[in-house]
């Protein structure tokens, strides 16, 4: 088996729930051992990280941190590098560039996971700065899948409960005004909905008509999948 470094991304609850997904999923698939994990907690300030979400500013100042973390992942001795955190992977190709081991993609296995279950149109709820720099409209674009994307108002709405998310501050109101923000895409005929912000499946959203696909989940699978090769 494999070793998988994790970088932990904006929240601590996003990595805690994806390090138990992963343990618990590579349980169920092979009894024999337990998963080798090492997990990087990113010092990152709580002043940077609250403007990257709310403000989409300051991105900048964030890829040293993560640099650093992976090099001490290979260091310790991963096989490969994962980071549960769709904003992150704005960085993806400078921390490719700073280890010698892979960094497996939250997009590239979205991708994979629509194309094989034959979605050809999907709405797309993330951070401002997921949006702004297109990680999965321009991966749909080069795969020939169709989108949706929310409205300003409508961002500007999520940018406020993703910082309520992180910082442990989750409430009903926002869990509702999210379910409102998908039922706006079931107007636009989408074959489902992703959460293209790992943070947004703590608010357990469900929709009567309207499929919806945590990107989390879809990584943690195939973190385990890579694990177990």
């Amino acid at each position: 088996m494999k070793t998988v470094g994790i970088i932990g991304g904006l929240g601590p609850e996003t990595t805690s729930e994806f390090y138990l997904d992963v343990v618990f999923s590579c349980q169920k698939k092979d009894k024999t051992h337990r998963p080798s994990i090492i997990i990087a907690s990113v010092p990152l300030p709580y002043k940077i990280e609250e403007e990257a979400i709310a403000k989409n500013l300051g991105f900048e100042r964030i890829p040293p941190f993560l640099i650093e973390e992976a090099k001490r992942l290979e260091k310790a001795g991963a096989d490969f590098i994962v980071m549960p955190c769709n904003s992150l992977h704005v960085f993806i190709k400078e921390i490719r560039g700073a280890v010698d081991i892979p960094v497996l993609s939250i997009v590239d296995e979205t991708v994979k996971f629509l194309k094989k279950n034959n979605l050809n149109k999907v709405g797309i709820v993330s951070t401002s700065a997921t949006i702004k720099n297109k990680l999965y409209e321009n991966a749909f674009a080069e795969n020939k899948i169709g989108y949706e994307t929310p409205d300003d108002f409508q961002q500007a709405k999520m940018g406020k409960f993703i910082l309520n998310l992180v910082t442990g501050m989750q409430n009903n109101k926002d869990r509702e005004e999210l379910i409102q923000i998908i039922s706006d895409f079931d107007k636009k005929n989408v074959d489902c909905v992703v959460l293209a912000c790992t943070d947004l499946q703590l608010l357990i959203p469900q929709h009567p008509t309207l499929k919806i696909f945590d990107t989390m989940k879809i990584f943690a699978d195939a973190t385990v999948e890579e694990l177990l090769k």
